[in-house]
């Protein structure tokens, strides 16, 4: 009888050894002086930072969504690495906390060595900017299971904030001001429609050039999110903010509603102007309401802080300083209506 391996039903354990051996480096790299392991074991070990008095845990998990069928359809995988840290880092950060470290899962049929390798690097790349370690991770090889050519992420952050800081939303009264920190596109959020729109409906192909944009579209798309951890937690650390909002699914209405107390709401003032083309392009192609559009994508704001009135221009001129492009979107007023969070477009 003709003896039968591992390898023939498909999973390939040393070819996923031998890349993570290659890459090793770029893994260790994140590392900060509290993880106490190594790569390879059954469990990462990382101890608390010994500077926080009453630490709490903050966790996020979360994956890229259909914006991987863009990175498959063009063959680029070295930037939805950076999106997955992004998404739950970026929600760790809207509590407080620092991102600490990070976990993976990379789930495919075969494992194809140059698209595994610029996957996990753009996951290191991105743990570089959030300011955490990644120390564990799961691939997965499970033929017949996925498309060939095709894989799955899943991301999960943790981070620690003092109990005494953490940021909720409770403190935020009547007059506060609502500041926005621009995206760098799409972000992670909204592919399905996206891809209807300009790829269903439209034909479209993903290396069509497209007149508003100066790039091909597939890299308006595929641009990765934006990470906030550096400049945000330099104003933690100046100044008092009361909420935070990581603008994702729902848009800006869905998300900044999550944080404001009963009984007060915001009407948020857009500039036309400052929505990236990108956005413009998709709206019109699929002639989407502005409603669906606020409710779907962020817009050309990622990220947003309440903070008090009187810090308005002292923060605005911090986060010029580190590189972001900030804008105040709107003061918290109180509203009767059941929509606490509306969005205004100005030419």
């Amino acid at each position: 009888m003709t003896v039968t391996t591992y390898k023939d039903a498909g999973v390939d354990i040393k070819r996923a050894d031998d890349v993570l051996n290659r890459i090793k480096h770029k893994i260790t790299a994140t590392f900060n002086p509290h993880v106490l392991t190594s790569i390879g074991g059954f469990g990462a070990l990382s101890e608390v930072p010994k500077q926080y008095k009453d630490p709490i845990l903050v966790s996020s998990t979360d994956g890229v969504g259909t914006k991987l069928k863009i990175a498959f359809n063009v063959g680029k995988h070295d930037t939805v690495g950076i999106d997955l840290v992004a998404m739950s880092a970026n929600d760790v950060l809207t509590a407080g906390a620092r991102p600490f470290f990070f976990l993976d899962y990379f789930a495919t049929g075969h494992i194809e060595e140059h698209v595994y390798e610029s996957v996990i690097t753009g996951i290191c790349e991105g743990c570089k900017m959030a300011q955490c370690a990644l120390i564990g991770g799961e691939t997965a090889e499970m033929p017949s299971f996925y498309r060939e050519g095709e894989y799955d992420l899943a991301g999960f952050a943790m981070g620690f904030v003092e109990r005494d800081k953490i940021v909720n939303g409770s403190a935020i009264r009547e007059g506060d001001v609502v500041i926005g920190l621009a995206s760098s596109g799409l972000h992670s959020n909204g592919f399905s429609l996206v891809r209807k729109v300009l790829f269903e409906i439209h034909n479209l192909k993903a290396c069509d050039r497209i007149e508003g944009l100066s790039e091909p579209l597939f890299e308006a798309l595929l641009r990765p999110t934006r990470i906030y951890v550096k400049p945000v937690s330099k104003i933690l650390d100046c100044f008092v903010v009361k909420g935070m909002a990581h603008i994702t699914g729902g848009g800006l209405p869905g998300n900044i509603s999550r944080i404001i107390p009963e009984g007060l709401g915001v009407s948020l003032n857009v500039s036309r102007n400052r929505v990236p083309e990108i956005f413009k392009l998709i709206q019109k192609f699929g002639n989407i309401t502005d409603g669906e559009m606020c409710s779907t994508f962020n817009m050309g704001i990622g990220y947003v802080l309440v903070i008090d009135r009187k810090d308005e221009q002292a923060i605005l001129l911090e986060l010029e300083e580190s590189g972001e492009t900030a804008f105040r979107l709107g003061i918290v007023e109180k509203v009767s209506e059941r929509e606490t969070v509306q969005v205004v477009f100005n030419p």
